[in-house]
């Protein structure tokens, strides 16, 4: 092999060492943010509600199929009411313990909240159509708010469960590693 060759190949060699070292020692001086068990079970929690929210405004769905009365309607939105209030609150304490939760935590709280937001203002939406129209509760514009509360009630209970899911397989997996005493990379 010539001294080019060799000079080359060991610059080479010592490039790579050279990133490796870096890498490790970027990853050993960040600390790892441990899963939040707190936001753990807030999000167990926000799941519970989302469900009952998302049953709430399928029921209500289900409305727009019949003729009942407009208190039928004013009645069932305020059980959707209650929950994504419910929902409100667990989704204020998630964003006030978001900073003691690890990476994945954190996005499920960015992810949820403005979903969240957007079923409130929906909601409210519907509360004041309502108001306004109480004899037109089977018209079009009064069920395309229903149909939107219960698109967005199943977009969130949808989302919330995949976090819960996904917290729940995380654990399992990471258990599974320290019984098989498998080193955390």
């Amino acid at each position: 092999m010539s001294i080019y060759k060799t000079t080359r190949f060991l610059t080479r060699l010592l490039l790579v060492l050279a990133l490796v070292s870096i890498g490790m020692a970027t990853a050993f001086a960040v600390p790892s943010i441990g899963d939040s068990e707190e936001i753990n079970k807030l999000l167990h929690d926000a799941k519970t509600e989302a469900v009952e929210l998302k049953n709430d405004a399928h029921m209500m769905e289900s409305f727009t199929r019949s003729r009942l009365s407009w208190h039928s309607h004013a009645q069932q939105l305020a059980l959707i009411k209650e929950h994504v209030n419910k929902c409100g609150e667990v989704a204020q304490k998630l964003n006030d313990a978001k900073g003691e939760g690890s990476p994945w935590q954190q996005t499920a709280i960015e992810r949820v909240t403005p979903l969240l937001s957007e079923l409130a203002k929906n909601i409210e939406g519907t509360i004041e159509h309502l108001n306004n129209n109480q004899s037109r509760v089977h018209f079009q514009p009064f069920n395309d708010y229903v149909v939107a509360n219960y698109d967005l009630a199943n977009q969130l209970a949808a989302l919330i469960s995949d976090f819960v899911d996904y917290g729940k397989s995380k654990k399992r997996f990471e258990s599974l590693g320290d019984k098989l005493e498998i080193a955390k990379r």
